[in-house]
């Protein structure tokens, strides 16, 4: 982890409420797919944790959803702003596993840090497929992105506005996926039912409350196979068959 200074160079919105945000400066500490930064903003006593989209030398780029004051206050800087950041926080996904066909699931603000992790694992040489989920037609972003590296892309929405109407777990069902590994972040429920409905090994990225955002204030703790674990440090990557739902 380390603490840097870091400059906006872009910020602007996808849909009505979720923005893309570009950072340059020191992003060094950021080294996989899943990792998080925590974000400083005036007059808020606590950081606030946004998952990475994308790193690339010297440039960072993130994805949040504006849902209280913080994201609000995030929403409305402008390019030249100045941020106080923590990058490198947490432990990302393990592209390393032996699999070839690799099935990557995202619901809602989960869809993010899949987009790095499809990028690596494409450059390996994996057959790639992203299932993203959303409520309707007007909420979805980065699906094209996706497409443009070179992954196959099913949609579900819940009101059946595009692609296939209900859960990705319906998307996965009816769309006859092979894969042979998963990875996926999104709401806790999703996760849950994933894991209950894959028959294959994989990895989830659990989305927890922070306060410290480093492991020490223990508020983000879940109850694991190995005993309690700290989404913020240990995660918030964590094998499918650790987390106890």
């Amino acid at each position: 982890m380390q603490r840097v200074v870091l400059t906006v160079t872009k910020n602007e919105a996808l849909t009505p409420l979720i923005y893309e945000m570009h950072l340059a400066g020191d992003v060094s500490g950021v080294t996989r797919a899943g990792q998080f930064v925590e974000i400083a903003l005036d007059g808020l006593y606590l950081r606030r944790p946004i998952s990475v989209c994308n790193y690339d030398e010297g440039e960072l780029t993130l994805i949040y959803k504006v849902v209280g004051k913080g994201t609000d206050l995030m929403s409305q800087m402008a390019e030249g702003t100045q941020l106080d950041v923590l990058t490198g926080c947490g432990n990302g996904f393990n592209i390393d596993h032996e699999c070839k066909k690799p099935l990557l699931v995202g619901g809602g603000v989960g869809v993010p840090p899949l987009y790095r992790l499809t990028r690596d694992l494409i450059a390996r040489g994996k057959e790639v497929t992203v299932v993203l989920g959303f409520n309707t037609e007007s909420e979805i972003f980065y699906a094209d992105k996706f497409e443009a590296l070179g992954a196959k892309v099913i949609i579900a929405t819940a009101d059946g506005s595009v692609g296939v109407k209900g859960f990705v777990t319906n998307a996965i069902a009816e769309s006859g996926v092979e894969a042979d590994y998963f990875y996926s972040c999104g709401p806790l429920p999703m996760l849950k039912a994933l894991c209950n409905s894959l028959e294959i090994d994989g990895e989830v990225s659990l989305e927890e409350r922070m306060g410290c955002g480093f492991g020490i204030c223990m508020g983000c703790s879940i109850q694991t196979t190995k005993g309690a674990k700290r989404v913020c440090k240990e995660g918030p990557v964590f094998k499918k068959e650790e987390v106890i739902w």
